[in-house]
């Protein structure tokens, strides 16, 4: 007598494609080309991210919550929707982006001299006063270099507006609030791996702007750390988001977690891995800076601990030997030799080019 094969388990968890797919829409085109390729299979898809674009989806679809939304100031400080999540906790989901990401402003617009994080303030202050005191913060995508200044005096406005001091604002409802921060970035506020040097030219800022940013953040830190008695602008992650992982730091008193880990943690990843014939993760282009920590690396790792292999997906591939040699079992690159980058974006074309990748990793 014959043995039936065992039904096949995937779990499907990609990074989103930025610019043109979610990471929700990623899946959906990974778990179309699985039932396809193989209609008795079971597929697991969950939406993730490491702390930027896409992060408030992801964080609030894996605890169950719901999404609220906030008047506020964007990055050039123009009234604007930005959008915040409510676990059922009652802990706040802030993805920072919403109020200052670099996609807010056109790159004509884009300067970090100007630009402020004054809406994130906004965002947090709104999500302190319908009744949350923990919250998770996304630090990814921001066009910001202002240091978390912006965002202090939108709490100071906010949750002390007769005083006009972020003491008093921390000794009130604020200081009741813990932090957790969700990002990969572990830059310092300053010097030559800091958030100006780094991460400020490609948010739109020209030479001249780079030693008025650091120079303007190493004040800030200079009196912040004589107000304080502490100084924590060393930190690892400090330099995240322009420094408002500094100002989270050191005035909220926030903890930094990778921001993947805590969404794979919250989302119960290694239990989903139980029985796992393979993972599938991808993100838009994978190259030896995917094994610096980003999302499918986690994951990858994750899987190999439970000896469940990892198949990569990328829109483009870079050093495939290495990605290979570092643990992933498969690595494709989904868009066809020749195809310009303005066409291998559109949304229509990218889930193509997924679902035909997924069906040549299944051959």
């Amino acid at each position: 007598m014959t043995r039936k094969p065992a039904k096949r388990k995937f779990v499907v968890a990609m990074d989103s494609f930025k610019g043109c797919l979610t990471s929700a829409e990623a899946a959906q085109a990974v778990a179309k080309a699985l039932k396809e390729a193989d209609a008795e299979a079971e597929t697991v898809c969950i939406t993730v991210s490491d702390g930027g674009e896409g992060m408030l989806e992801a964080f609030t679809n894996a605890v169950g919550g719901s999404v609220e939304e906030a008047y506020v100031h964007d990055l050039m400080m123009r009234r604007a929707w930005a959008r915040y999540g409510i676990a059922p906790d009652g802990t706040a989901i802030i993805e920072t982006a919403q109020a200052c990401g670099l996609t807010l402003v056109a790159e004509e617009e884009r300067n970090p001299m100007r630009a402020t994080t004054y809406g994130v303030g906004e965002l947090v202050a709104a999500a302190v006063k319908r009744g949350s005191r923990k919250f998770i913060v996304g630090l990814g995508g921001s066009g910001t270099s202002d240091a978390g200044i912006g965002m202090l005096r939108a709490l100071t406005d906010r949750l002390a507006p007769r005083s006009g001091t972020i003491d008093d604002a921390l000794a009130g409802v604020l200081g009741q609030c813990s932090f957790t921060l969700a990002c990969d970035v572990e830059n310092p506020l300053l010097g030559k791996d800091g958030a100006a040097a780094v991460f400020a030219t490609q948010k739109g800022a020209t030479p001249e702007m780079l030693p008025m940013l650091e120079k303007r953040a190493e004040r800030f830190a200079r009196a912040s750390a004589a107000h304080f008695g502490f100084n924590r602008s060393r930190r690892p992650g400090a330099g995240a988001a322009g420094g408002l992982g500094y100002a989270f730091m050191q005035y909220l008193g926030a903890e930094m977690r990778p921001g993947a880990d805590l969404l794979l943690d919250i989302c119960g990843f290694d239990a989903l891995l139980d029985g796992a014939t393979c993972v599938i993760t991808g993100e838009g282009h994978a190259d030896r800076q995917t094994l610096m920590g980003k999302l499918p690396q986690r994951i990858m790792m994750r899987a190999r601990r439970k000896d469940v292999p990892t198949w990569l997906l990328a829109g483009r591939t870079e050093d495939k030997e290495k990605l290979l040699d570092a643990g992933f079992s498969k690595v494709e690159s989904i868009t066809p030799e020749g195809t310009e980058l303005a066409e291998a974006m559109k949304k229509e074309v990218a889930e193509k080019n997924v679902y035909l990748g997924v069906k040549e990793l299944c051959s």
